[in-house]
């Protein structure tokens, strides 16, 4: 089993390679933004949007891959890294079971979403196992094609009424209330160098996250009437 820095085994013996289908998906989002979508810039973060997410205290993205963990819960492990090219550090944003964020809608503060690695189609999740590195709370990646359970819901917490594309924000489980952190924990091998995510019960410098690259769905023209789709 393979060990991370020293520590107790962390992650499974797979190391296996990117899917072809998601992947092309994913490269033809990005090379053709088309109409309804547009490149990073001033604005709201947007339901279905694509983006990478940036721990601004670590420096570090918000990173999965199909390498599980070793130990806890055995799935598959989260990550954040330094590199601003890697395709495994793609979420698209998504509302709950039950709706709540149309295609291109600002997300706003307050607001439940789950957010779903793009290569995987698994969704950020975390429950009661402890970390490996650092024995906070495991954040791992669930579910199969973007369904997992109710533990994939995370609350924007953030000022004013929208998450603004160049403000900080913070992540805060629905079902656990931790905070989706980084607190500098480094792996070793076969993922040496990248950062263990984890939730904390408190809110700090450890838990700011800004939208980066990616691709953001604009918001359609309002449904005539004046009726607000919520």
């Amino acid at each position: 089993m393979w060990s991370a820095g020293g520590r107790a085994g962390l992650l499974g013996p797979r190391l296996l390679g990117l899917p072809l289908g998601p992947l092309l998906g994913l490269l033809v989002l990005l090379g053709l933004p088309g109409r309804g979508a547009a490149k990073t810039g001033a604005g709201f973060v947007t339901c279905g949007s694509v983006l990478k997410l940036f721990n601004t205290h670590h420096r570090v993205r918000l990173h999965s891959h199909d390498i599980k963990y070793g130990s806890g819960s055995g799935q598959q492990s989260v990550t954040g890294v330094e590199a601003s090219d890697d395709a495994n550090s793609y979420w698209r944003i998504r509302g709950s079971v039950d709706g709540g964020c149309p295609r291109g809608a600002p997300v706003r503060c307050g607001q439940a979403v789950r957010l779903t690695h793009v290569l995987t189609g698994k969704n950020l999740h975390t429950h009661h196992f402890p970390s490996p590195l650092s024995n906070n709370q495991e954040v791992s990646a669930f579910g199969e094609a973007g369904e997992g359970d109710e533990l994939d819901l995370w609350t924007v917490r953030c000022s004013g009424e929208h998450w603004e594309r160049g403000s900080a924000v913070r992540f805060q489980h629905v079902g656990t209330s931790v905070f989706l952190s980084v607190t500098g924990e480094q792996y070793g091998n076969p993922i040496r160098g990248q950062l263990e995510v984890h939730g904390m019960s408190s809110a700090n410098t450890h838990n700011t996250w800004k939208a980066m690259e990616g691709i953001f769905i604009k918001p359609g023209p309002e449904p005539s009437g004046g009726h607000d789709e919520l």
